[in-house]
């Protein structure tokens, strides 16, 4: 599953290309993040960074995607929000101020939150397979 990444109310509009940079020196993100391009806009040369994709799979991606967005939101000065679109048109927006101002707990907490969100929309589109959601309940969980 791929979640879609864009960067809002930037001033500078590089802001989402230190974010690919970022992501990309994440270990458990490396190689599953793609850069999106818009054709290039009249008058400039080469086309624009629009946004980011990244492949979530099983395991702990959705945690390291959260982790990672949140550190990276909170160092950003300004109006900085992160927007992060599920395949299913859930977003998940992170301003950098309000991320700046939590406390220990309600970061932890927000991250949480973000880890959830992420995991559950990896849940949804996982594949049907035999161990899938199509396999019917688990005798093992009552």
């Amino acid at each position: 599953m791929d979640v879609q990444i864009v960067v809002a109310g930037a001033a500078d509009p590089d802001e989402l290309v230190a974010l690919d940079e970022w992501l990309a020196g994440d270990p458990e993100l490396r190689g599953r993040v793609t850069a999106r391009h818009a054709p290039p806009l009249p008058g400039t040369l080469g086309p624009v960074l629009e946004a980011l994709l990244v492949a979530i799979g099983p395991g702990s991606t959705a945690a390291a995607l959260g982790a990672a967005l949140v550190t990276w939101v909170r160092g950003r000065r300004g109006q900085v929000s992160v927007i992060v679109t599920r395949p299913d048109g859930t977003t998940i927006t992170l301003d950098a101020k309000r991320v700046r101002d939590l406390n220990t707990p309600a970061l932890s907490a927000e991250l949480n939150r973000i880890v959830a969100l992420l995991g559950e929309a990896e849940r949804r589109t996982g594949p049907d397979t035999e161990e899938g959601p199509s396999a019917g309940p688990d005798p093992a969980r009552k």
